[in-house]
This record gives C-alpha cells, sequence and structure tokens, in this order.
C-alpha cells in the first residue's frame, strides 16, 4: 500500500491528545500516592515521567506502532522498512532523544519542526536517530489527500 508521511499538524494533534490522555491518570496515581497531599515537584515528576514513559515506549510496541492520539488521528509510527517499531527503537526515538532535546534548551525541537515540515519524507531527529517514520494509517486519508 502506497503510505504517505504525516505531517507536522497531525502529529502535534495527535500529540496534545496524548497528553490529554496521560493527564488525567498521572492525576490519580499521584492523588493516590500521595493521598491527595501537596508534594514536592520531584515527586510529580517522577510519576508523570514513568507514566509518559511507559505510555510512548510500550504503547506503540505493544499497538503497532499506535498511540491512542496516533490512533485517533490515523497515524502510526513505523520502521522505515515498513514493519512496526520495537522496544530498541522506541527507547531511541523517544528517551534518547528526549535527552538530546532537553539538553539543547529546545534548539532540537525546533530544529525537528522545521524537518518536519520543510523535508518531503516528514522525518524530524528523533525519526533518523531511530530509523522510523510516522505515516497515515487510514487509506481514505491517503487517497484524500493525494
Amino acid at each position: 500500500m502506497n503510505q504517505r508521511n504525516a505531517g507536522f499538524w497531525i502529529r502535534l494533534g495527535a500529540l496534545l491528545l496524548d497528553g490529554l490522555i496521560l493527564a488525567l491518570p498521572a492525576a490519580i496515581i499521584y492523588f493516590l500516592i500521595t493521598g491527595g497531599e501537596r508534594g514536592s515537584v520531584s515527586e510529580r515528576d517522577v510519576v508523570r515521567n514513568i507514566l509518559t514513559i511507559g505510555y510512548t515506549v510500550l504503547v506503540p510496541v505493544l499497538w503497532n506502532g499506535r498511540t491512542i492520539g496516533k490512533r485517533i488521528c490515523k497515524i502510526r509510527i513505523q520502521k522505515l522498512d515498513g514493519t512496526s517499531p520495537g522496544i530498541g527503537t522506541m527507547i531511541i526515538r523517544n528517551g534518547l532523544c528526549s535527552l538530546l532535546y532537553s539538553y539543547t534548551y529546545g534548539i532540537a525541537i525546533l530544529i525537528s519542526i522545521v524537518m518536519i515540515v520543510v523535508r518531503k519524507d516528514r522525518r524530524a531527529i528523533h525519526d533518523f536517530a531511530a530509523g522510523t517514520e510516522v505515516v497515515y494509517d487510514d487509506p481514505w486519508a491517503i487517497e484524500n489527500q493525494a
């Protein structure tokens, strides 16, 4: 099947949906752990980071390159050969590249955004590092936007 690479706005939409989907469980788990008491910022960060890593690394591995947000937006992550990403691929894509993004004070994120907008293959830094691409997963979206 001829697949089309997903652009910036659809990827941003999926990311925002995933953020909303993660926020409620994170708040509930944090409340259960702390009993509703105000904890330190580091405690909240630990809960948020564990959920985020678990969700962004494990869910795409178990769900054929999709998160809930990506599934709603009808896009998915795949390796360049069209296969689903494995755990190592997702750790590189989301884990190691998150470190790169944080240690460059957001400059690498801006570069990735420009890459997604400008490049024909719509691949960002994390896609190159992991050998992945984000493609439309809906045949109707491919036909209607081609």
